[in-house]
C-alpha cells in the first residue's frame, strides 16, 4: 500500500516575524564580526532574486548524467550545488536535495507560509502559497498529484516534506525512460518547476518535442 506520510521534522518557530528578525539580526552580527558587508549582502540578494527554475534544472540535470556528482548533491546539496557555480549566502536557509524513484515520490510544501528554495530556483509560483495547496497536500497528496495530471502506481510510497524558514527542499525527479542518449542541456529541458516541487513528473521527450 502507499504511504501518504506527511514528514515535518523542522519547527517552523512562532511565526514568520519572529524568522524575520532573526534573519535581521544574523545580517547585523556577519557585519559586526566582519564576515561580509551591506554591499555583499545586497550583490547577493541580488544575485538569489535573478535566479530561477531554469538554474535548478541545469543542476538536476547534471546530476541525473553525473552518478558521482548525484551522490554528492544528495549528500551536501550546498556544496554540490558550488561546484557549478551556485554560492549560497551565509544567512540561506539549509536546502536538501531530495530523489524521487519509482518506488518513493517526495512532495514539497511549506504549511505555515511560502518558504522555497528561492536561492536555487527563485520565487514560488503563486498557487505553492496557497492555503487551498497547503493544507490540502497533506490529507490528499494523491489528490494533489492528479489536479497537476500526476497520476502514481499505487505501490509507489507518497512522502510529503514540510519546509521552514530554516530547510528548504528541492526535488530531483525521476528520469525518464527513453532519454539515455540526451545531453544534458536536452536533460535540462525536462525538468519543470512543477517537478522539482514533486507536483509533477519529469517531461518526456515526446512531450518537449511536441510543444
Amino acid at each position: 500500500m502507499a504511504d501518504h506520510g506527511h514528514e515535518n521534522g523542522h519547527s517552523h518557530g512562532e511565526n514568520s516575524e519572529y524568522y524575520s528578525k532573526r534573519a535581521q539580526a544574523m545580517q547585523a552580527l556577519l557585519i559586526e564580526k566582519g564576515v561580509c558587508t551591506l554591499d555583499d549582502i545586497l550583490t547577493m540578494a541580488d544575485k538569489i532574486d535573478s535566479r530561477s527554475p531554469e538554474d535548478g534544472a541545469k543542476i538536476l540535470a547534471h546530476a541525473w548524467v553525473d552518478p558521482d556528482y548525484k551522490k554528492r548533491l544528495l549528500a551536501n546539496a550546498e556544496a554540490a550545488f558550488l561546484e557549478l557555480g551556485y554560492d549560497l549566502p551565509e544567512t540561506s536557509p539549509k536546502i536538501t536535495v531530495l530523489e524521487n524513484t519509482d518506488d518513493v515520490h517526495n512532495m514539497a510544501v511549506c504549511t505555515l507560509c511560502s518558504c522555497f528554495p528561492r536561492a536555487i530556483i527563485g520565487r514560488p509560483p503563486a498557487w505553492y502559497k496557497e492555503l487551498s495547496y497547503r493544507s490540502k497536500v497533506v490529507v490528499d497528496p494523491r489528490g494533489v498529484l492528479q489536479e497537476f495530471g500526476t497520476v502514481l502506481d499505487e505501490a509507489t510510497q507518497v512522502r510529503v516534506i514540510d519546509s521552514s524558514a530554516d530547510y528548504r527542499y528541492l526535488i530531483l525527479p525521476n528520469r525518464p525512460a527513453g532519454t539515455e542518449n540526451m545531453t544534458e542541456g536536452e536533460l535540462a529541458k525536462l525538468i519543470t518547476q512543477e517537478s522539482m516541487i514533486g507536483v509533477g513528473l519529469a517531461l518526456s521527450p515526446e512531450a518537449v518535442s511536441a510543444s
